[in-house]
C-alpha cells in the first residue's frame, strides 16, 4: 500500500482544496491530511475563518481522504508527526510556499529519504482559493452597495 501525505490549511473548503486532495490521492492507495493547527496558521497565515477541528472535520468529508489529522503547534517540530503518518509521498499543493529540496533535505537528515516529495498541478480556476473567494465576495458586495 503507497500512503500519501497532504498538508494545508483548508480555510473556507473550496474547488481548489477538493483538486489537491484528488491529485494527492491518485498517487497512491491511503491519503493522510494534515490540517494546520490554528496557532500555526495565526503565526503563518490570517487569522482562521474556521477552526481547526471543524476544518479537520470538513477534509475528513472528502471523498479522496482516508484520515483527517491536526498538525503540531508552533514550537513543536513539524517533522515530529511523519514517522507517525509514515507516508511514501508527501504531495504538496501548487501554491504552497514549501521549498521541494528544503523539505528533501529535512526528511534524509531524519533518516526519512525514502520519502517522495512532489507538487501536484493547481485547478485552472480564478477562484481557487480562499483569499480570492472572499476578494471575489467583497467585490460583489461592494458591486451591490453601488
Amino acid at each position: 500500500m503507497v500512503r500519501v501525505l497532504a498538508v494545508g490549511v483548508f480555510d473556507l473548503l473550496h474547488a481548489g482544496h477538493l483538486h489537491y486532495m484528488e491529485q494527492a490521492k491518485a498517487l497512491g492507495d491511503h491519503l493522510t491530511v494534515i490540517v494546520a493547527h490554528d496557532d500555526t496558521v495565526r503565526k503563518r497565515k490570517h487569522e482562521p475563518v474556521t477552526n481547526q477541528e471543524l476544518r479537520r472535520r470538513m477534509v475528513m468529508g472528502l471523498k479522496p481522504v482516508d484520515e483527517a489529522i491536526i498538525g503540531n503547534p508552533p514550537g513543536v517540530p513539524i517533522f515530529d508527526i511523519i514517522p507517525e503518518i509514515n507516508p511514501d509521498i508527501i504531495a504538496l499543493g501548487y501554491d504552497q510556499e514549501h521549498a521541494e529540496e528544503r523539505i528533501k533535505k529535512s526528511l534524509e537528515e531524519l533518516g526519512l529519504g525514502h520519502i517522495v516529495v512532489t507538487r501536484v498541478e493547481g485547478l485552472a480556476d480564478d477562484l481557487d482559493g480562499t483569499r480570492k473567494i472572499i476578494a471575489r465576495i467583497l467585490d460583489l458586495a461592494n458591486s451591490d452597495d453601488n
